[in-house]
């Protein structure tokens, strides 16, 4: 499977640098004045500072991320955009410890969702600095991912 890349925005890249970098242990890639890359287990995201004043074409650039809402899934509310990784259950207990002793702020707690049902996963939601919603899940069993 080939990484994905994906692009979002930040409104202060210190703070990104330290929250992906520091907190979720992403490796730092490339970097300039707006944007940062960093290697989230082996894709590529670039944090992109969506309010820097040294762009000719800051007049054109959005400072969110589209419409924002949530849906209910399995009785939570679901951020809506949201993005993330699917971890083996191993990675996903560690980031969970690792979040929790560091007193992230959870939109969802780390638990399990669709206990005993098709697609059975451990899940969490959290946001970054600049209110970007992440999901980490797992699964117990892998070809789960898609099950119906």
């Amino acid at each position: 499977m080939q990484p994905f890349h994906l692009a979002f925005p930040v409104h202060d890249l210190v703070a990104a640098r330290q929250f992906y970098g520091e907190l979720l242990g992403c490796a730092e890639g490339r970097s300039s004045a707006e944007w940062i890359d960093f290697n989230l287990y082996g894709h590529q995201i670039v944090a992109h500072l969506v309010n820097a004043s040294s762009s000719a074409t800051n007049d054109r650039r959005s400072t969110g991320n589209g419409p924002v809402g949530s849906n209910v899934v399995d009785q939570h509310e679901v951020p809506v955009p949201h993005f993330g990784v699917v971890l083996t259950m191993n990675e996903w207990q560690q980031l969970a410890a690792r979040l929790q002793a560091k007193g992230v702020a959870f939109v969802i707690a780390p638990h399990v969702r669709f206990a005993g049902k098709a697609g059975e996963q451990a899940t969490m939601f959290f946001k970054d600095p600049s209110g970007n919603a992440l999901e980490f899940k797992a699964f117990a069993e892998p070809d789960q991912l898609f099950a119906k």
